[in-house]
């Protein structure tokens, strides 16, 4: 049986998506999805449901590392593709450290295992993309890399090319004593100058393979457990995480980096973040200045 999933280039503009049937099973959108006879679905996440109605890996198991657990995800649209439960909370409070990095390095083993581009990902909370509201991070691998992973490998092999220099070390050196520096030295954590989404902020590896970043593990859980206490702060209790890695042994000059970008929360009288110009023009319209970010962030202190 094919994979069900495509994989779609305009070759005109080199737009690339995602076609994925299995996944229109699951009537996200329609709310269908969450209720059964009249009541809500039980969570299959929870503690008490994940032996029975989560998959298992072909060696009969699932990986559990702390409060996290991990298999494969049923409804996929990556060649490789596992979801990591974070806590047995359904609805936890603040996320501690110790949970953001368990899930973390549940992820790097099980995506350690696979060839290909890797990436870890992260929805949380609907307004975010997130079909189930329990807690969960997300591992993909492919033998290509994503649109937006292969836009950032093939422009630093174009500054190689025409400057004979890495571009991510040039990039990460003027960031680390740039205006738009937040916190951390050897992975600095900086607001990105041109942002992909509300008060993006990106964590700048020194390596740029999955094996050769699985170090930094702790540290990017602090890091990340810092900046979403500062995206409640402000009001953001959604947020979107992508950590991508280059592919093993590529010889290249990528450096993996994590941004995390926040979402606006909807209400009743709430509009979304994402309206034509994201969706149908890739050009996010924003309203935090990058070189604020800082400032706000040291508010907080």
């Amino acid at each position: 049986m094919p994979f069900p999933v495509q994989v779609r280039i305009e070759h005109l503009t080199g737009h690339q998506c995602r076609i994925s049937p299995l996944r229109g099973e699951r009537c996200i959108g329609t709310g269908a999805w969450r209720m059964q006879d009249g009541g809500e679905v039980p969570c299959p996440f929870c503690p008490e449901r994940i032996p029975t109605d989560t998959p298992l890996f072909p060696s009969g198991e699932r990986v559990c590392v702390g409060e996290s657990v991990t298999f494969p995800n049923m409804y996929p649209f990556s060649a490789f593709h596992i979801v990591t439960v974070i806590t047995r909370s359904h609805a936890p409070g603040p996320f501690s450290i110790r949970q953001i990095a368990d899930a973390l390095a549940a992820q790097w083993s099980v995506l350690g295992e696979v060839q290909g581009y890797a990436s870890i990902n992260w929805n949380h909370l609907s307004s975010a993309g997130a079909s189930m509201p329990h807690p969960h991070m997300q591992g993909i691998a492919d033998p290509e890399p994503t649109a937006y992973t292969r836009r950032c490998l093939e422009g630093g092999a174009r500054y190689r090319e025409k400057t004979g220099k890495n571009y991510w070390e040039t990039f990460i050196e003027s960031e680390r004593s740039g205006p738009r520096h937040i916190f951390g030295s050897e992975v600095p954590w900086c607001a990105h100058p041109v942002p992909l989404g509300e008060k993006e902020i990106r964590a700048y590896l020194p390596t740029g393979a999955l094996s050769e970043a699985e170090p930094y593990i702790d540290t990017l859980a602090s890091g990340l457990h810092r900046v979403i206490g500062f995206y409640r702060e402000r009001g953001h209790c959604a947020y979107n995480v992508a950590l991508r890695f280059d592919r093993e042994h590529s010889g290249g000059d990528f450096r993996a980096f994590l941004s995390i970008i926040a979402r606006v929360n909807p209400t009743p009288a709430g509009t979304s973040d994402s309206a034509f110009m994201e969706r149908l023009h890739s050009e996010p319209v924003l309203f935090t200045i990058p070189e604020d970010l800082p400032l706000l962030f040291a508010d907080r202190r």
